[in-house]
């Protein structure tokens, strides 16, 4: 008798765990929209003669990109959606107009760091699988 209650625990708890991570996911994704009406309207208002305004647009696509890259890691559990959600964070750093080289500098080997974290943990093969989903219609 114990021993259908502790597997009856475990797959209990995995399943609440699972449908909060959805709940959030969708939390996520609906804030993202609501940014991203918010966004639009503040562009549309801003001046785009100033380059301000490009570095602008770029910072609020980019944060809109990690949020979605989020909600993909929530839903996925997949090692690649980490490293690209964390290779996002890393772009969005280094666009902002205001870096210092350090940042810079350790940009570069984050992103290198990540690179090899892919080619390490997920191979050769994930690369060619990417390729084909991306090409396969």
């Amino acid at each position: 008798m114990e021993s259908k209650t502790s597997k009856w625990i475990p797959s209990q708890f995995i399943n609440i765990v699972i449908w909060m991570e959805r709940i959030l996911a969708l939390t996520v994704l609906l804030g993202i929209v609501i940014y991203s009406i918010g966004s639009f309207i503040i562009l549309v208002s801003m001046d785009w003669q100033l380059t301000e305004t490009f570095y602008e647009l770029i910072y609020r696509v980019l944060l809109m990109v990690i949020g979605l890259e989020l909600v993909r890691m929530l839903i996925v559990h997949d090692l690649t959606a980490v490293l690209e959600l964390l290779a996002f964070v890393t772009a969005r750093k280094v666009l902002k107009p205001e870096i210092e080289a350090i940042d810079i500098v350790l940009a570069i080997i984050a992103f290198v760091a990540l690179l090899g974290a892919r080619r390490y943990f997920l191979g050769t093969q994930s690369y060619k699988q990417k390729e084909n989903t991306h090409y396969s219609s």
